[in-house]
């Protein structure tokens, strides 16, 4: 996750931000501002405890950027379709995905019945998280939604913590301080 979500989040958030800005001009300055904290913020909470050399799946990472910001962006030209129903149709698109990758792969997969209740879970988390962005993107800038989107590191780090008992450094402090600031500049309308 140290790499990871910061990379990816960042990345899947600077591109559609950066389509907003040309297609429905600049957000307010405090909404730029919360913008700037927010990823100080997330680079904060996803920072490596230390680092030596190149990162290890960097290149993966920014792939995963890359494909966040491709949903967002097409996401955003669904317009006012039932959030919902869009929810469903690109979670249903990446289940066949899914299934032709594990179909074309030939490897014999076994999954316990423990990690097949944590999947559907999962699944039914992402769906609403899905449908939740659909409409704030209806309701609002793409890259308001976009950002506040893309502090989802925060809430890994917040659940390490509580489920885990993972210790806060003082980065991640920091970090948590700066996201939460950040989310009241970007929701100003």
């Amino acid at each position: 996750m140290g790499l990871t979500a910061p990379v990816s989040a960042l990345l899947g958030a600077a591109i559609p931000v950066t389509f907003a800005i040309f297609t429905e001009g600049l957000p307010h300055n405090l909404q730029l501002a919360g913008f700037g904290l927010a990823v100080v913020g997330i680079y904060l909470i996803s920072r490596p405890e230390a680092e030596a050399g190149r990162p290890e799946g960097l290149s993966l990472a920014v792939l995963a950027g890359f494909g966040f910001a491709g949903f967002f962006l097409c996401i955003k030209q669904a317009g006012d379709s039932s959030a919902l129903w869009c929810a469903v149709l690109s979670r249903l698109a990446s289940l066949l995905l899914v299934l032709v990758i594990v179909l074309a792969s030939r490897v014999e997969m076994k999954i316990a019945r423990r990690d097949i209740v944590f999947g559907v879970l999962a699944g039914c988390l992402d769906v609403s998280g899905t449908a939740l962005y659909v409409r704030a993107n209806q309701t609002g800038r793409l890259d308001a939604a976009v950002v506040l989107t893309s502090l989802y590191p925060a809430v890994t780090v917040i659940l390490a913590r509580v489920l885990l008992k993972e210790h806060f450094n003082r980065w991640k402090t920091a970090g948590m301080i700066a996201a939460i600031a950040a989310v009241p500049m970007i929701a100003r309308q």
